[in-house]
């Protein structure tokens, strides 16, 4: 393929990426290309990857809105969580806490403790898990 059409058609797959919202593939689709060219990929391989990119990118751009419409006071993760601090039954039930299966099977997490305990602010401890 010469140069010239080469990049006419760089330029409608960059027009069509734009125009039905897909901004990740518009960005990475001429890279993606050249890999699956050096690669030796199929059609279906490449296009999979493409539109895995794209989906990758859609989940955490929702994940991100998500946390911020929820408009949280402080960030919490459980890896800044001091687990030598916790209670002993707050450490055993850590580990099941830290496999987030309880989200998978739709129940609910209960943080409960005395007050100053960093249930929700920006303390290190959680007082005891309900799980």
């Amino acid at each position: 393929m010469s140069m010239s059409k080469q990049k006419n058609m760089s330029d409608i797959i960059f027009q069509y990426c734009k125009d039905i919202k897909l901004p990740t593939i518009r960005e990475c689709f001429q890279e993606q290309i050249e890999s699956a060219n050096i690669r030796d990929l199929s059609y279906e391989t490449f296009l999979a990857e493409l539109l895995q990119k794209e989906w990758d990118a859609r989940k955490q751009t929702a994940q991100f809105n998500r946390i911020r419409r929820a408009k949280f006071p402080y960030k919490k993760y459980l890896e800044d969580l001091s687990v030598k601090d916790l209670p002993e039954d707050a450490q055993k039930k850590y580990k099941q806490l830290k496999t987030l299966q309880f989200i998978k099977e739709g129940r609910n997490l209960i943080l409960a403790g005395n007050p100053g305990t960093g249930k929700n602010t920006h303390g290190d401890r959680i007082g005891h898990q309900s799980l």
